[in-house]
């Protein structure tokens, strides 16, 4: 059976640089920073960061009463960022029901800030009374997937990934082989996540936040920069649709590039530290699957999200397989690490890259680390033909994941 090629017609963002995919881009270039303080954290016993990349600007009225009502902040956005991906790529409304579209969203968990107002009020005197219907559909682990299909009529299949950070590579790359493999037509693919202190509790109690910066919101998180001090934790969605490059030229779509390769494995060294051999054999899946050697691959947009071992594993691993003859950046820098939402909303900037024929560079990096050394890291945005990109999400649980996008030379 002859496989299909995977295309992107469509992009929506709701993140802490903007709520559209041209606001996404024009920022990114611009060097940007959707990092700032949060009064909020103080209130935190032990919590020493307080920084984070927030989204601003989101109306939730935007959406009919009958499906908010289900949704927390995560699904809100997901929904948006994938209103806005449908608009782009002009898809037609009385093909949401056809079966052939899918929906594969995922987040890291469900609704933490709905989880807490829940049970703080439950233990007041440990009642039920007071519990909203809607409720456990915002908690559900599948609710940003569930509540896209519901709000827009969407009956083909749903998958909703979470594995962190890889969260919504995975969702692109799974998507991609089932589009590939014809079982779907069209895929709505990627994640959501919505800030709460816990988030940054988390890495704090790890010592992988950033803490260093409070006074200094801008100045983090730093990858791969001798003066990192951590993650900055962040929210929103990156919404991509996917479709058989067929489909999309009947319809007469936009292709904005093409998906042409994706790995997806898991590291049993730790399930907390990275590991350079497994990066690199994911790196090479990812390579394999679509039939390019290194030499093929422009730039790399690392995940780099400003911790210590995870910045230097990777950059070890990328100059393990390239040396430094291909442009690395991160783009943590100017977004934060917007979790779940990471891979795609990442995958959308890259995506700019090429129809901008501009690297951007990884923000404040300022001074490689000596142990970040050996790769050609991007401390200036850079305009040079660029036609085949590879990204990567490592995400914690030892799930790596990598895709590879090229612009559409047929179009």
């Amino acid at each position: 059976m002859p496989l299909n090629s995977v295309v992107i017609t469509g992009i929506g963002i709701i993140s802490p640089l903007g709520n559209d995919f041209p606001q996404l881009k024009k920022a990114l270039l611009a060097g940007s920073s959707g990092v700032r303080e949060i009064p909020e954290l103080e209130q935190v016993g032990g919590l020493r960061s307080r920084l984070a990349a927030t989204v601003n600007g989101v109306d939730p009225k935007q959406i009919p009463r009958k499906f908010r009502r289900s949704m927390s902040n995560m699904s809100i956005y997901a929904y948006l960022a994938s209103q806005q991906a449908l608009g782009m790529a002009g898809y037609p409304d009385d093909l949401l029901d056809s079966g052939d579209l899918g929906v594969f969203i995922g987040s890291t968990l469900g609704s933490t800030a709905t989880s807490e107002s829940f049970f703080l009020d439950y233990f007041r005197d440990h009642s039920l009374e007071r519990m909203k219907t809607g409720l456990f559909f915002q908690l559900m682990g599948h609710s940003c997937a569930a509540n896209v299909a519901q709000s827009f009529g969407i009956t083909g299949r749903v998958l909703s990934p979470s594995a962190a950070c890889a969260t919504s590579s995975q969702a692109v790359g799974y998507a991609y082989e089932q589009i590939m493999m014809g079982r779907q037509k069209a895929i709505l693919c990627g994640g959501a996540d919505e800030f709460h202190p816990l988030t940054v509790a988390t890495f704090d109690i790890m010592h992988a936040a950033s803490t260093h910066f409070n006074q200094q919101p801008e100045a983090s998180p730093r990858p791969f920069d001798s003066r990192r001090d951590g993650v900055v934790c962040g929210e929103g969605s990156g919404i991509l649709l996917l479709e058989s490059e067929t489909n999309a030229r009947q319809r007469g779509a936009q292709i904005l590039a093409e998906v042409i390769g994706f790995s997806t494995t898991s590291d049993t060294s730790s399930i907390a530290s990275p590991d350079i051999d497994a990066m690199v054999k994911c790196m090479q899946l990812a390579l394999q699957d679509a039939g390019l050697t290194v030499a093929d691959i422009d730039y790399v947009n690392a995940h780099g999200t400003g911790t210590e071992q995870g910045d230097i594993a990777e950059a070890k691993a990328i100059q393990q397989l390239f040396t430094d003859q291909v442009p690395v950046s991160s783009l943590k820098g100017h977004l934060g690490h917007t979790m779940a939402a990471s891979g795609t909303i990442e995958l959308a900037g890259c995506v700019g890259m090429l129809q901008q024929q501009q690297l951007i560079a990884t923000r404040n990096l300022e001074q490689v680390d000596e142990l970040c050394r050996g790769i050609d890291h991007l401390q200036q945005n850079r305009t040079q033909s660029v036609k085949t990109i590879l990204k990567n999400n490592f995400a914690m649980g030892g799930i790596n994941s990598t895709i590879i996008l090229r612009s559409d030379l047929n179009d």
